[in-house]
């Protein structure tokens, strides 16, 4: 015999929905920090976001990781830095202006880093090639 289980929708922590809206949970309105999300409530919130929502995706205060993708660079070239606050969009884009040398730093380094992913990427591109055309040969 079978029992019929009521399906119980999936919920999330706070930070774990403002991390997947890309917020800083700090700056969301303290009904969404002290309750839970489901998983319809966080779908709702990406496909149709209220005006709190936009207002803090558009001027922040942002987290680190949009922070760091909104300089090109790494959370952890944030923190070497000094940046560890959340910024809004004014203060990240007079960093931006200001250009200064760790962010020119940073920017180096990231750029360095693609280039190595890339040529990786491309030798094991490579040698799996090779392995394939090895084999076909032997067949």
């Amino acid at each position: 015999m079978t029992s019929l289980k009521q399906k119980t929708s999936q919920t999330m922590k706070p930070a774990t929905a403002a991390k997947k809206l890309g917020i800083y949970l700090a700056a969301a309105p303290t009904g969404f920090q002290e309750g839970v999300v489901s998983r319809e409530e966080l779908n709702a919130l990406q496909t149709e976001p209220p005006q709190w929502l936009q207002d803090l995706r558009k001027n922040g205060p942002h987290p680190r990781p949009v922070i760091a993708a909104k300089l090109g660079i790494s959370i952890a070239g944030l923190a070497r830095g000094g940046v560890t606050e959340a910024l809004t969009t004014d203060e990240i884009d007079a960093i931006k202006a200001e250009n200064p040398l760790w962010l020119q730093h940073e920017r180096a380094n990231q750029v360095d880093v693609r280039k190595e992913t890339a040529r990786i990427k491309a030798k094991h591109e490579k040698e799996a090639a090779e392995k394939a055309a090895k084999e076909s040969q032997q067949r």
